[in-house]
């Protein structure tokens, strides 16, 4: 035992001796980033909190702008008192015009290129230039822990699907399969907001849905632990929550090409504005909801296949299961491949009645 655990301690002080070791105190930890596009060049701005004893977190922000994204590190880093580093890198914003004219694909090359930054890293759009918004002010734990938190939560609990930059790079390098992130706006001086979606194509928007379809776009793409539908029942109201949901796809012909999706969906019955909730209502309820998922979620299909977008990731899924896949024929099979979406809906309780 002796004889293994000698050379393991040796190899570990050798290769710890290798590690470049740096000072909390001595460098700038940036915490979260902003890109735009402005007169024609790339408008970098890099986020680093200030932690001063018993006060709020302060926002510090350099900016520096360049043709090439590969140049704007160096040149924050001259404005920089310390080095800057990215290791702490918790979220990426990308302003409007960046993502729509310009395209990110040369900054996502730099972000995976970094061994610094994480897979994790949360990326999204925003209405108007980012540096606005990584220049507000969110409260005392900081501008980044602010973003990162409002993205994480709508995400796991709310009708944002689950994306960062490892699925993005995931998305991005898969045949038949569009990549998106999250889209924010700026309501206040101090709040901001999750308004949609935003569909990428070769790193460029060409598509966003407001945040009235999320929940149903969520419901294709992703599992759900969280979220809320109101329908209308004649003179009546409720909404239900979700608890849970899951998706699945199935290929029931190929000729025409035909795929059904599966949406098992377990509610709670949140609230409803009649007297009573009896058996039959709550069955009406199921049937409502189970009526508006199927619309709504044709619906989008339907728009994704005129953007010639493919979120929910049909070309994907059908490659897997087709022997030599032909995606140059794909690409002309798509418009018309024929989607049938089933929703099955239980309520498992009720909540409130008004």
């Amino acid at each position: 035992m002796k004889n293994i655990i000698i050379p393991v301690l040796i190899v570990s002080l050798v290769l710890g001796g290798c590690v470049q070791k740096r000072i909390l105190d001595d460098v700038n930890l940036e915490t979260g980033s902003a890109y735009d596009y402005v007169d024609g060049k790339i408008l970098g701005t890099a986020l680093v909190p200030i932690y001063l004893p018993d006060q709020a977190v302060k926002n510090k922000s350099f900016t520096a702008s360049s043709a090439l994204s590969r140049d704007l590190l160096r040149d924050i880093q001259r404005q920089s008192s310390d080095p800057l580093v990215t290791g702490s890198i918790k979220v990426v914003l990308f302003g409007e015009e960046l993502a729509e004219k310009k395209g990110i694909l040369d900054l996502m090359d730099s972000f995976q290129r970094d061994p610094s930054i994480g897979a994790g890293l949360y990326l999204a759009v925003t209405e108007g230039e980012a540096k606005d918004f990584i220049e507000g002010n969110y409260g005392e734990r900081g501008n980044a822990v602010y973003l990162t938190n409002l993205i994480k939560h709508n995400m796991e609990t709310m009708d944002v699907p689950k994306t960062n930059l490892q699925r993005f790079l995931f998305d991005f390098n898969q045949l038949g399969k569009t990549p998106y992130l999250p889209r924010l706006k700026k309501i206040g001086k101090d709040q901001i907001q999750i308004t949609g979606i935003s569909f990428f194509r070769y790193g460029h928007v060409v598509y966003s849905i407001p945040d009235e379809k999320m929940f149903f776009f969520k419901l294709l793409v992703d599992d759900y632990s969280k979220g809320t539908l109101k329908v209308t029942l004649g003179k009546e109201m409720a909404a239900i929550e979700s608890i849970r949901s899951k998706f699945k796809m199935k290929i029931t012909s190929r000729d025409p090409l035909t795929v059904n999706v599966l949406i098992k969906l377990n509610a709670v019955l949140k609230e409803y504005s009649g007297t009573k909730v009896t058996p039959k209502e709550t069955k009406e309820v199921e049937k409502k909801v189970e009526e508006k998922i199927e619309s709504e979620c044709k619906n989008l299909i339907k728009e994704f296949k005129e953007k010639n977008i493919d979120p929910v990731g049909f070309g994907h899924f059908i490659k897997s299961k087709t022997r030599n896949f032909n995606f140059s024929k794909w690409k002309t099979d798509y418009p018309n491949l024929k989607v049938n979406v089933h929703a099955d809906v239980k309520i498992m309780e009720s909540g409130v009645i008004e």
